[in-house]
């Protein structure tokens, strides 16, 4: 009879053991290969990051301190909280603060409590002008209203508005809008109006020597301020207060605007001047006419990097000031 046959258990052994090797090799690759996927995703949401973090924040400093208007800065203020209220202020329509220094939109203390600015971070602080695509038909003084020769102006009572034209601009709160017609008294409104005089400069008077000409633009006013806070996740994100109108009050709000956000670096440059400085060593805010801004971001995955801690990368952008270039 024929002998059966079969492997011997040496043999057995080899061929698991060059499977094991196949199939450890396989398990490497694998694994490398989610590794590269890992980190290349990683990178991809920091980049991602960085670049919405500097559209949003370019879109506020090239509009900084604009009116719709070329006329050499001249600037009225009739608003009751123009000298308490960072937003109304028009001095700060730039206006950097340093790691140590106390911002008025954020507050002077630093903290770890949600929205709360981090210490050793810059802020940023910025006023300006939307465009609105509205124009003056009639101003009516000492009515203290201006027609205008749009129907849908998109503006509501309590928004603060800029009137501008050749000979100067001021800030003025709507108190009342109806029929195309906005209505600028001094009797109503939070924070209201001291008076009808839009002159420049103002005196508050209670009747206007200034008459705003047939098609001078109106646009609204848009504050700004940037900083890096504690995010309700304990991380650190990029936050805006911005300014929103609140049942007929302009209201600052804090608002969350890109997460992951660890450290920024604020720098500025002058009118006359070659390099950009901190904002401790700024001489004149009105000369600042480019804002330089460095951001370092982290991946939302902190086992991403090769060290297995998040990946982190600074970026830094350099936006000009358009209303500030000649």
């Amino acid at each position: 009879m024929r002998a059966s046959a079969g492997f011997t258990l040496i043999e057995l052994m080899v061929a698991m053991l060059l499977g094991l090797i196949v199939i450890g090799g396989v398990v490497s690759v694998f694994l490398a290969n989610q590794r590269t996927y890992r980190t290349n995703q990683a990178l991809g949401d920091v980049q991602d990051g960085s670049r919405v973090a500097f559209e949003m924040m370019a879109r506020d400093i090239r509009d900084a301190s604009l009116t719709g208007c070329t006329n050499n800065g001249r600037v009225a203020n009739v608003l009751n909280n123009r000298a308490t209220a960072w937003w109304a202020n028009w001095n700060n329509a730039v206006m950097g603060y340093g790691g140590s220094t106390g911002d008025p939109a954020t507050g002077t203390a630093f903290g770890t409590a949600v929205s709360t600015r981090l210490a050793g971070t810059d802020s940023l602080m910025v006023l300006g002008g939307t465009g609105s695509g509205v124009s003056v038909k009639v101003n009516a003084e000492p009515a203290g209203t201006f027609t205008l020769n749009e129907t849908n102006s998109g503006l509501s009572a309590g928004d603060v508005m800029i009137v501008c034209d050749p000979d100067h601009s001021v800030l003025v709160q709507i108190t009342g809008l109806a029929s195309g017609t906005i209505t600028h008294d001094a009797s109503s409104g939070t924070p209201g109006n001291c008076g009808l005089d839009l002159s420049f400069p103002t005196v508050c008077a209670s009747t206007s020597s200034y008459v705003f000409v047939t098609n001078s633009q109106i646009s609204k006013l848009t504050a700004a301020d940037w900083y890096i806070g504690t995010n309700p996740a304990g991380g650190s994100s990029l936050y805006r207060v911005g300014l929103d109108n609140v049942s007929g009050t302009p209201t600052a709000t804090k608002q969350e605007m890109v997460r992951d956000v660890t450290a920024m670096a604020i720098t500025y440059h002058q009118t006359g001047t070659n390099s950009f400085v901190t904002a401790p060593n700024v001489t004149s805010w009105v000369l600042v006419d480019a804002v330089r801004v460095s951001l370092t971001l982290e991946s939302v995955d902190k086992k991403a990097g090769t060290d297995v801690k998040p990946i982190s990368r600074s970026f830094t952008a350099t936006t000009t000031i358009r209303n500030r270039v000649i």
